[in-house]
């Protein structure tokens, strides 16, 4: 390749490795891997959805031999879209650690699956936090919480609506009709709070084979079964993990639905008020938090200070600011707290804030000197965590800075002054006593 050819290559790769801007983290390019095309068209209401955001969608199949996330050490794309449930491989030099490091690297990931899931999603969804069941020959089935259809018999299309209680992730608007899910089940572990249920099954659904009798208890019964999942890392990425990928096409988006024994019966299901929401949390367009100048000084000076001296009054400030899909505005909450901290936090204060998305406070430097940290750690469902830590050494005062005459040393100032009267009257008499 001649030195031209490489110096374009390199400059194409950095402008689509720069694709995501915390100023912009709408503007993104997706990778979109297929078991087949026919699924670009069965599911382009949903795709649709995306693009009208400003979402660049490139459409690969999964075995597509000239597929790549990243190129000269630079990713390609700033999130991924798996609905190949039954691929085995995936085309290219990409794996299974390829897609979780492509995760670990702060990108977002969604996963539909369905009964024809492979061992290789299996493996992805399980680093992910999430299990499905072992068995390849089940799927959710409830004989309560069903979809009335003429041509469904077995129960198998679910009409679910025991959504997770947070707007963050479903938005301010109340999903108004139950979301039709035909697919499989999985579970999560409920101590790990990484992983969250969006849509869990009702209390009478299992996990079963819908053709056979059971011969044992299933596995997955209940509100225990997943069907739609997100999980926030640690990093902020984002995913979302479902075991139907029929909830994403064109028909269920359209069709109408009617829980059984509801007596509503609804022209249109929740399906695409639903994903079109968790789309939005998934990519960063709601929930998503930064901060931005942080101060600290002491109180009355203008400039910032590089070391405090024990018991100086001083102000911490910091603004903090939420992605609305559109723009950056200032985020209210009461329950935003900064650490004064050293091996552990000797100040602990919740700051107060303008409503302009300001929030400060001040406080006393503790009677100790050493290094300090001062630390904001929030975490909140749904939104992205900040974590802000600067170091601050504290030094006691010098021998010029103490008082003249310190009043907690009162007590030793008379016992000195009253042995040197007690010598001195001692004396006189040892000398002058006859």
């Amino acid at each position: 390749m001649s030195r031209s050819l490489v110096l374009v290559s390199l400059l194409t790769v950095a402008i689509l490795s720069d694709a995501f801007s915390t100023e912009n983290p709408t503007d993104r390019r997706v990778l979109v891997l297929l078991d087949d095309f026919a699924i670009k068209s069965s599911h382009s209401l949903y795709f649709n959805s995306l693009q009208s955001r400003g979402f660049d969608l490139d459409f690969k199949l999964a075995d597509d031999p000239k597929i790549a996330l990243q190129r000269y050490g630079q990713y390609l794309y700033d999130a991924l879209i798996l609905f190949s449930p039954s691929t085995d491989r995936f085309g290219g030099s990409v794996d299974a650690a390829d897609i979780l490091d492509f995760v670990d690297s702060g990108h977002d990931l969604i996963i539909a699956a369905d009964a024809s899931v492979s061992d290789l999603i299996r493996e992805i969804a399980t680093d992910c936090g999430v299990d499905f069941d072992e068995d390849p020959t089940t799927v959710v089935i409830d004989h309560t919480s069903y979809a009335v259809s003429d041509t469904e018999g077995d129960h198998t299309l679910i009409a679910g609506d025991d959504f997770i209680q947070s707007e963050v992730i479903l938005g301010s608007e109340k999903i108004k009709a139950p979301v039709l899910f035909k697919g499989i089940g999985h579970s999560v572990n409920p101590t790990n709070s990484l992983v969250l249920k969006v849509l869990s099954a009702s209390p009478s659904a299992y996990s079963a084979n819908p053709k056979s009798k059971l011969s044992t208890p299933p596995m997955l019964t209940g509100s225990a079964i997943g069907l739609v999942t997100v999980v926030q890392a640690r990093n902020n990425a984002r995913i979302m993990i479902s075991g139907s990928l029929s909830m994403f096409s064109n028909r269920f988006f359209s069709s109408g639905v009617q829980k059984a024994g509801g007596s509503i019966n609804y022209e249109k299901s929740g399906n695409e008020q639903f994903l079109t929401e968790i789309s939005k949390w998934v990519f960063h367009e709601r929930g998503h938090l930064k901060a931005v100048n942080v101060r600290h000084r002491r109180v009355g000076e203008t400039d910032e200070t590089s070391i405090y001296r024990i018991n100086d009054e001083l102000e911490y400030s910091v603004e903090i600011y939420g992605w609305s899909g559109k723009s950056w505005e200032p985020y209210v909450a009461d329950d935003v707290q900064v650490q004064f901290y050293m091996m552990s936090p000797y100040i602990l204060k919740t700051m107060s804030t303008d409503k302009k998305g300001v929030y400060y406070t001040t406080f006393k430097v503790p009677d100790v000197y050493g290094v300090f940290q001062f630390k904001v750690e929030y975490d909140r469902l749904g939104y992205t965590s900040l974590g802000l830590s600067k170091q601050i050494p504290v030094r006691p005062f010098r021998h010029n800075e103490y008082e003249r005459f310190i009043t907690a040393a009162f007590p030793y100032y008379g016992a000195s002054f009253s042995m040197m009267a007690g010598f001195f009257i001692f004396s006189l008499v040892y000398l002058y006593h006859k």
